[in-house]
C-alpha cells in the first residue's frame, strides 16, 4: 500500500505541475454553472423538482467531458514514461506494474473527483437558491457524482491501455481521440442509423438495448436518467431509459472499470523496459 500511495501522489503532483487539476476543476465548474442556469427552464412543465432536471442536463455533460478528461490525463501514462527514458527505472523499483497502475489510478481519479464534486456542488447551490423543493433532487445528484467517478476509472484504466499498447504518446493520443469519438459521438449515430434501417424490426427490439448496455457512455446515461426521474428531459438514445431495468444499466458501468483496469494491466505486462 506504501508503494502505491507514493506512486498515486507523485502522479498527483505532475498532474499539478502539468494543470491537469486546474483545467478539470475549471471545466467542470464553468459547464456545470452553464447548465444549471440554461438547462432547468422546463422544470413546470416536466412535473419534477429543478434540480432532477439539472441532473438530466449535467448527465449529458459527464458523458462527453468525463470520458475526455479520462483519457487526456491517461494517454500518456506509460507511452510518456517510455519517451522520457524513465519507465526503465520505474519497473527496476521493487514494485508490481499493478500496482503503479492502481497508484496512477488513485491519483487521476482524485482529480476527477475534485472536478465533480465542485461541479456538481456548484450546480446543486445555484438549483436550491432558486427553488428549496430541489433538495427532493439530491439523491439523483448523489448518483450522478458516483457514476462519474465510475465512468472515469472506465476511461483511464482504457487510457492506460492504449498507453501501452502504442508505447508513444503521439500514437496513443491519437488512439484515445479516436476510442472517444468511436464510443461517446459516433456509436450512437450509428445505433440510431440501424434503428432507422431495421423500421421496428429485431434489431430495434432485441439488440438495441444490449448495444446500448455494453458501451459505458451509454449505460452511465441510463442509469442516471432512469434514477433521476427525469427521462422526459431527455431526447435521442436517451429515451430508452424507461425501456431498461435499472439493474442492468447499473451492473454495466460497475464491470467496466473493473474490465478495462483489468485491459491496461494486461497490456502494460507486456511492455518491455
Amino acid at each position: 500500500m506504501n508503494r502505491i500511495l507514493s506512486t498515486a501522489g507523485t502522479e498527483f503532483r505532475i498532474a499539478l505541475r502539468n494543470r491537469w487539476v486546474a483545467i478539470a476543476l475549471v471545466l467542470m465548474a464553468v459547464f456545470s454553472v452553464v447548465l444549471a442556469l440554461a438547462g432547468s427552464a422546463p422544470t413546470g412543465g416536466l412535473g419534477v423538482d429543478r434540480l432532477s432536471v439539472t441532473v438530466a442536463s449535467l448527465t449529458s455533460l459527464s458523458v462527453y467531458l468525463i470520458p475526455l478528461l479520462a483519457l487526456l490525463m491517461s494517454f500518456d501514462a506509460i507511452a510518456g514514461e517510455a519517451e522520457r527514458g524513465t519507465l526503465p527505472l520505474l519497473l527496476a523499483y521493487p514494485i508490481a506494474r499493478e500496482e503503479v497502475l492502481i497508484g496512477k489510478l488513485m491519483a487521476h481519479l482524485a482529480i476527477l473527483a475534485l472536478a465533480v464534486l465542485l461541479g456538481h456542488g456548484l450546480a446543486a447551490g445555484m438549483a436550491i437558491w432558486g427553488d428549496e423543493t430541489a433538495l427532493a433532487g439530491l439523491p439523483a445528484l448523489w448518483r450522478l457524482s458516483w457514476s462519474s467517478v465510475l465512468l472515469g476509472a472506465t476511461f483511464l484504466g482504457a487510457g492506460y491501455a492504449l498507453s501501452a499498447l502504442s508505447r508513444r504518446p503521439s500514437g496513443a493520443a491519437g488512439l484515445a481521440v479516436g476510442l472517444w469519438l468511436g464510443l461517446v459521438v459516433l456509436y450512437d449515430l450509428a445505433l440510431l442509423a440501424a434503428i432507422v434501417a431495421d423500421n421496428g424490426g429485431w434489431f430495434t427490439t432485441k439488440a438495441f438495448p444490449v448495444a446500448l448496455l455494453v458501451n459505458p457512455a451509454d449505460a452511465f446515461r441510463l442509469f442516471n436518467l432512469t434514477a433521476s426521474g427525469a427521462t422526459a428531459a431527455a431526447s435521442g438514445v436517451g429515451s430508452a431509459a424507461d425501456a431498461i431495468p435499472l439493474w442492468q444499466s447499473l451492473s454495466s458501468i460497475l464491470l467496466w472499470p473493473l474490465a478495462a483496469l483489468g485491459l491496461a494491466a494486461a497490456a502494460f505486462r507486456k511492455v518491455t523496459p
